[in-house]
């Protein structure tokens, strides 16, 4: 408790300490919100690893699979609302206290929470597009064609919730399941998501190193950083001599360059962060 005490203040005063704090989130601040998250405190995966991009480009099958398995678990992410550690987060910026967050989650939860200030590192689960002609729409409107050629997907299913909007099913053959394709060009609708083997686009990896050029330190919360994606942040900052911190309650791939590493739960300690220094700003 001594440690954990001392490692807040240390928190406290790195947070206070720096004027343009660009805080990168992971899985773990959505935890308290019910979407699970992929590894272990040891960074291990929990479960088998998430689709291959090049798998859903190239197979009907592995498409299938994924769409009958996200009617059943995309509601959960869609209903999901704010935890401690986005409204937290997002009192902190409306505080001046955070500059800019990069989250590699899809949930929106920070917007959600009132964040503003945002670059979704890994795109955005709520839209579907075309991958060949750029058609667009809301992921609710797709689901609802979807289910209505596959009814026998959508009740009476023994669902166990997954990451990203994803779900465990007891149902192994898919190879019924209508997939939906574009109706405009008959090409290929996938999520507005970076699956694993996919590059983050162009605009937003521009967005987010703008963001850590104009940060003073950055600030982990709830990441592995195991995905290269998020981690070559904490690489960057470190060559540029940007003090980098971490809260996460198992370790992380960046650990030899973090100047302080809080080992907690993430909602617990943002919350109370908020609350010390909110409170501060405000009573002054």
């Amino acid at each position: 408790m001594d440690k954990l005490n001392a490692s807040f203040h240390q928190l406290v005063d790195f947070v206070t300490g720096h004027h343009k704090l660009l805080v990168l989130t992971g899985a773990g601040v959505s935890t308290d919100s019910g979407i699970p998250d992929y590894r272990d405190e040891l960074g291990q995966w929990k479960r088998n690893p998430p689709v291959q991009h090049g798998d859903f480009m190239s197979q009907l099958l592995t498409r299938q699979r994924y769409w009958a398995r996200a009617l059943a678990g995309f509601p959960l992410m869609q209903q999901a609302q704010p935890g401690m550690a986005h409204q937290a987060l997002a009192a902190l910026e409306k505080q001046g206290l955070v500059h800019h967050l990069i989250t590699q989650n899809v949930d929106r939860l920070h917007q959600k929470a009132g964040s503003q200030k945002v670059t979704d590192l890994h795109g955005r689960a709520d839209t579907v597009s075309c991958q060949a002609c750029g058609y667009r729409l809301m992921r609710y409107a797709f689901h609802q064609h979807l289910e209505r050629l596959n009814p026998a997907f959508v009740s009476h299913q023994s669902v166990a919730p997954a990451p990203d909007g994803d779900a465990d099913l007891e149902r192994q053959d898919f190879h019924h399941f209508q997939v939906v394709d574009c109706p405009r060009c008959r090409g290929i609708i996938k999520p507005d998501v970076v699956f694993f083997g996919d590059l983050v686009p162009k605009a937003i990896r521009q967005a987010a190193d703008q963001a850590l050029q104009e940060a003073d330190a950055l600030l982990v919360v709830g990441s592995s950083l195991m995905v290269y994606s998020g981690y070559r942040f904490c690489q960057q900052a470190s060559k540029a001599g940007k003090p980098v911190a971490a809260l996460n309650l198992g370790k992380t791939r960046a650990d030899p360059l973090l100047s302080l590493k809080v080992t907690a739960s993430v909602g617990q300690v943002l919350q109370a962060l908020s609350a010390t220094l909110c409170g501060e700003i405000a009573g002054n």
